[in-house]
C-alpha cells in the first residue's frame, strides 16, 4: 500500500512515534463574549481588544512526563503592543504551578483535564475544585489547506506580591506586566466541528464573567515553536491595581482571599 499523499502546497502532518507525548496537537477554541466583560477583567493600564476568549487545551511533556492543561486569555494591548492577557492556566502538575507563579507571574492553578482524539472524534473536559467547568466534543472534518505561516504573539502575565501581613494597598513587589514574546509556525491544522459547553462554577466563572455569545472556531493545531522570551514589560499603577490583586488561586479571575467571590 502506498503512503497517503499530501495535497500540493500543504504542510504534511508531523510524524510522531507511537505513544510519543511530544508533538500532540492543541485544541484551540475561540468564542465571542461581551466587550464590557473583557474590559472589566483588565487592570488599569491595559486596553481591551476584540471581545473574544481564546481557550487552548493541550498536553505537553514537562519534567519528563505529560502535562495536561487548559489556558484562557483575552485580547489586550499594553504599552501600544497588542497581545493576550492571561486569565488562567489550569494544569495537572503541582510542581510547575507555584514556581511558575513566583518567577514569571504565570497564572497557573490545579486542574484535571481530559483530552483525547479517537479517530475523528475529539473530546476535552476540565475540572477544578470539583466543578467540571468546560466540555468540548466534536469531529475533525478536514485539514486546513493553507495554514498560517510564522506568527508573532505577545502574552501578558502579572507578577505581584502583596505586603507581608496583608497591609492595605501595600506591596513587597508592586504589580509589573510580564511580556511573553513568541514566534510560532504551524506544522498541521485541522478543523473540528463540535460544541464548546461552559458550565457554572464559582471557581472558574466563565458563564458569569466571560459569557459565551457565539462559538467562533475549533481547531486542532500542531505548532512549531521557534522563539520564546519572557521579560518584564513595565509597572502598573499599584493603587489602581489593588482591586485586581485578590484572585481565585493563581488565576486572574477576581477572588476573595484566594477563593471565589460567593454571593451572600
Amino acid at each position: 500500500m502506498s503512503a497517503p499523499q499530501t495535497p500540493a502546497g500543504q504542510t504534511p502532518a508531523p510524524q510522531i512515534a507511537a505513544a510519543e507525548i511530544a508533538g500532540w496537537p492543541m485544541l484551540r477554541l475561540v468564542y465571542r463574549t461581551d466587550p464590557q466583560a473583557v474590559a472589566d477583567l483588565l487592570p488599569p493600564g491595559f486596553e481591551p481588544g476584540a471581545p473574544e476568549v481564546h481557550v487552548n487545551v493541550y498536553n505537553v511533556p514537562v519534567k519528563g512526563e505529560p502535562e495536561y492543561g487548559v489556558s484562557t486569555k483575552i485580547p489586550a494591548t499594553f504599552d501600544g503592543i497588542p497581545g493576550f492577557y492571561g486569565i488562567g492556566i489550569g494544569i495537572d502538575q503541582e510542581s510547575a504551578i507555584f514556581i511558575s507563579q513566583e518567577i514569571n507571574g504565570q497564572p497557573k492553578f490545579p486542574c484535571a483535564t481530559v483530552f483525547f482524539r479517537e479517530g475523528d472524534r475529539v473530546v476535552a473536559r476540565c475540572t477544578h475544585a470539583g466543578y467540571t467547568f468546560l466540555e468540548f466534543e466534536g469531529d475533525v472534518t478536514g485539514a486546513v489547506e493553507d495554514p498560517s505561516g510564522e506568527v508573532e504573539q505577545n502574552d501578558w502575565w502579572i507578577k505581584v506580591s502583596r505586603a507581608v501581613g496583608n497591609a492595605e494597598k501595600q506591596y513587597d513587589f508592586p504589580p509589573h506586566v510580564v511580556r511573553v514574546h513568541t514566534i510560532d509556525d504551524t506544522a498541521h491544522e485541522e478543523i473540528v466541528d463540535g460544541v464548546l459547553t461552559l458550565r457554572d462554577s464559582p471557581w472558574d466563572p466563565y458563564t458569569e464573567l466571560l459569557p459565551m455569545r457565539e462559538q467562533l472556531s475549533a481547531r486542532l493545531v500542531s505548532p512549531i515553536h521557534l522563539h520564546r522570551e519572557i521579560t518584564l514589560a513595565g509597572p502598573l499603577d499599584p493603587i489602581a491595581f489593588w482591586p485586581h490583586a485578590d484572585t481565585i488561586g493563581g488565576s486572574r479571575w477576581p477572588g476573595d482571599r484566594g477563593g471565589p467571590r460567593f454571593r451572600r
